[in-house]
This record gives structure tokens, C-alpha cells and sequence, in this order.
């Protein structure tokens, strides 16, 4: 069996790239997107290379970003307009193979196993890096290597536009001297926890007694193990894009808030804006989350979950409100955020009966067991509910940066 040849595609500086496109006298410009500072959105989402040469990096404030480069371009988000090449670029990788996965709006993951039978593999990767600047006008990094693990780490080593092979055998002179905090699938908080047992490197990780590393991370320890090795045996699946797990919604607030009601309605807003998204896609879930930062930039998340699947707005807010009047110490909040997470199909969820709710369900009883009776026959699905089209809302699409974009591979 062909050892796998996978790349991972990342787009380079992908928003501001695309503003480029559009404004040609931006090209060779320090440029940021951000939000409007006026209403206190101002912080930068992405930045350019020239603009990274000041020192500029994303979730740095614009009037930070702007000390260190004063001649830096803002420019507004503009969502339709990265929806529009984001899907250009996955289309394009589509020409290729159907094994391509999209991870985010600007990278994702292609296996060209089969395509190397008859090309090497390099010449496919340098055709595809082409044609992505040529016919999209946009630049790219690909990592190339037997799996997705080592394809997502090559393709940060050699930005803009670079091309980075990572074999299995590279790992201890390439990987293994490095910080784990380098490595993809380690934050802080891990890289902190991993200093306990005395692991500062890669290498140290791969090395590190399997018991021990189970011990302080669980199962999560042993998948960065095997990682820090060159193992991981996930496959490129085209498919991974309909695994939704939660839909949310956040605000940045236009000053840092303390009244009551302006915070109720807020909550309430997105409460609605979660819903029109749940039932847009037809899901449900058991878990509200509910998200405060404060004036400090400290943050807060308190859940709540619940036996059976909700979708509806006043279900969502009654939690979502409870938790916040529970939780909330009155400092100034700077952002709100409520997501509904374990979110499954909403035919798949059932209802708990219990003493109050049983009159209410045992009345459908002689129409379930009529439908049942005719699934057998006919076919799973073949009678659904009048109210199984859901109208598609304007949160349907539009609400979400990074999660929304997938709707347009579906």
C-alpha cells in the first residue's frame, strides 16, 4: 500500500489578501482588517506582511497597532467577500480529488495519494500553489507529509507562499528541538501543565513514559505522544465539514456596559440570533454557554446543560439569563457571548417524559405509531413533520467568520 501524500493548504494573511484583490493600491501596503473603533470592535483580525514587519499581530488593538505602524491601513471586515474566494479556493482544490477537507474558511486539507501514481508529487504541489496566486490572486503556504499532523506543521514553517516537505525521518532534527509550546494542538495552559513532568520539548514529549504523560492529560496525552512521533492516522475527510458541535453568537458592546437592561436585551438578542441558526441548520442541543469579558479583558464561561435538546429562543435566554443574573459581579462588560453546544439533529433528540409533560405526548402516541407503521414499510424519512422546512434566515449564513463559510460546501 502507496504511503499517504497529504497536504495542508494554508492561505497567506487570507482577509487582507482578498482586500487586495479588490484595491489593487493596497498591494505592498501595511494593512490590517478590524472592526469599527468607534464602537469599540477595534481589534485587528489579520494583518499583511508589510504590516507584520512593524510588529503587528492579530488581537492587538487598533490604536496598539497603529503606535507601531502609524501608517497602517484599517479596512472592515467584509464577509461575502472571503465567503466568495474561500469557496473559489476549495473548488479549485476540488478539480484535483474529491479528498479535500475544509478546516477553516482559509486552510484545509487534500490527499493526493492516487494522483501520484501517475505525477510526482511535487509538481502537483507546485501546480496547485500556482494556480491558487495565478487564477485567484491569492498566496498560499502547502505542507506536504504522510499525514495531516506533519502536513499542518510544514506549511507554518515557510510563509508566504512556501512549500515545506515533512517526512517521518525529519521529526527528531526538525521537531524534536523545539518548545512544545511550537507544536500544533498545544496551548499554554498544556504547555504549563507538561512543565510538571519536566517535558519542555518535542522531543522530550515523544520520549516521555506513555503512563506518565496518561496520568496529567488523559487520552489527549497520549494523541500528542504518538503526534510528536509523526503519528496520527486521521484521514482527509470531505465529510467533517457537517460535524457541527455548537452555533453561537457574540457581541463586542460599544462601551463597557453596567446597565441592567441594556445587558438583558443584548443576552436576549443573541439568544435569537442562536436560534435562528439551530433551526436554519435543524439542530438542537443539551448545553447553553454563556461568555462574559470584562473592562480587564478578564473572561468568564459558565454553562448549563439540560436533559432534553432546546432550540428555541426563550428556551436558550431563560438559561442563558439565569446564568448571567447568577454570575455576573456588576464589573463593566466589555462582551457577551451565548452558544448552545452538543447540538444534535433535531429529529434524533427526544423529549423525557415525566409527570407534568406525559398527557401532552401520550395524545401523538396513535400518530407515532401510525408513521412507525409506515416507515417500515416505505423507508425511514418517508413522512416528515409540516414543520420540517425551516425558513433560512439572514443568521443562517452570515453570523459566523470561521463556521458560517462551511454552509457554502454543503
Amino acid at each position: 500500500m502507496a504511503k499517504r501524500i497529504v497536504l495542508h493548504i494554508d492561505m497567506n494573511c487570507f482577509y487582507a489578501s482578498v482586500e487586495q484583490i479588490y484595491d489593487e493600491s493596497l498591494k505592498g501596503q501595511p494593512v490590517a482588517i478590524a472592526g469599527n473603533p468607534q464602537e469599540r470592535r477595534g481589534i485587528i483580525i489579520t494583518c499583511s506582511y508589510e504590516a507584520r514587519a512593524f510588529g503587528v499581530k492579530t488581537t492587538m488593538t487598533i490604536g496598539e497597532a497603529k503606535r507601531l505602524c502609524p501608517q497602517l491601513i484599517t479596512l472592515p471586515p467584509n464577509f461575502d467577500r472571503y465567503r466568495h474566494s474561500s469557496k473559489q479556493f476549495f473548488d479549485l482544490l476540488r478539480e484535483y480529488t474529491p479528498l479535500v477537507e475544509p478546516v477553516s474558511i482559509d486552510e484545509g486539507y487534500i490527499d493526493i495519494t492516487d494522483l501520484c501514481e501517475q505525477r510526482h508529487a511535487l509538481q502537483i504541489v507546485e501546480e496547485i500553489q500556482q494556480r491558487i496566486y495565478s487564477e485567484l490572486k491569492l498566496p498560499c503556504s502547502i505542507g506536504v507529509a504522510p499525514n495531516k499532523f506533519l502536513a499542518k506543521t510544514a506549511s507554518d514553517m515557510k510563509k508566504p507562499m512556501g512549500i515545506t516537505v515533512l517526512r517521518k525521518r525529519d521529526i527528531p532534527n526538525i521537531l524534536w528541538p523545539r518548545p512544545v509550546i511550537d507544536m500544533h494542538g498545544i496551548g499554554k495552559k498544556t504547555a504549563e501543565k507538561l512543565t510538571t513532568i519536566k517535558v519542555e520539548t518535542i522531543g522530550q514529549l515523544a520520549n516521555v513514559e506513555p503512563h506518565q504523560i496518561r496520568q496529567l492529560l488523559g487520552i489527549n496525552g497520549e494523541r500528542l505522544r504518538a503526534r510528536a512521533n509523526g503519528d496520527d492516522d486521521r484521514a482527509v475527510d470531505p465529510n467533517s465539514i457537517y460535524d457541527t458541535k455548537s452555533v453561537g453568537n457574540s457581541t463586542t458592546l460599544p462601551r463597557d456596559e453596567t446597565e441592567y437592561y441594556i445587558l438583558k436585551e443584548t443576552i436576549e438578542k443573541l439568544c435569537t440570533k442562536v436560534a435562528e441558526r439551530l433551526h436554519a441548520k435543524r439542530l438542537a442541543g443539551t448545553t447553553v454557554i454563556l461568555y462574559i469579558r470584562d473592562a480587564d479583558w478578564h473572561n468568564q464561561t459558565r454553562s448549563k446543560s439540560v436533559t432534553n435538546a432546546i432550540a428555541s429562543k426563550d428556551d436558550i435566554f431563560e438559561i442563558a439569563w439565569a446564568l448571567f443574573q447568577k454570575h455576573w459581579d456588576e464589573s463593566p462588560i466589555r462582551l457577551l457571548g451565548v452558544t448552545v453546544s452538543n447540538v444534535i439533529d433535531q429529529h434524533q433528540s427526544t423529549q423525557q417524559l415525566n409527570l407534568f409533560n406525559f398527557e401532552e405526548y401520550i395524545k401523538d402516541e396513535p400518530i407515532i405509531e401510525l408513521v412507525q407503521n409506515l416507515e417500515k414499510k416505505f423507508g425511514k424519512g418517508i413522512i416528515k413533520r409540516g414543520i420540517d422546512a425551516p425558513k433560512i434566515g439572514k443568521y443562517h449564513a452570515n453570523t459566523s467568520f470561521s463556521k458560517d463559510f462551511l454552509d457554502d460546501h454543503t
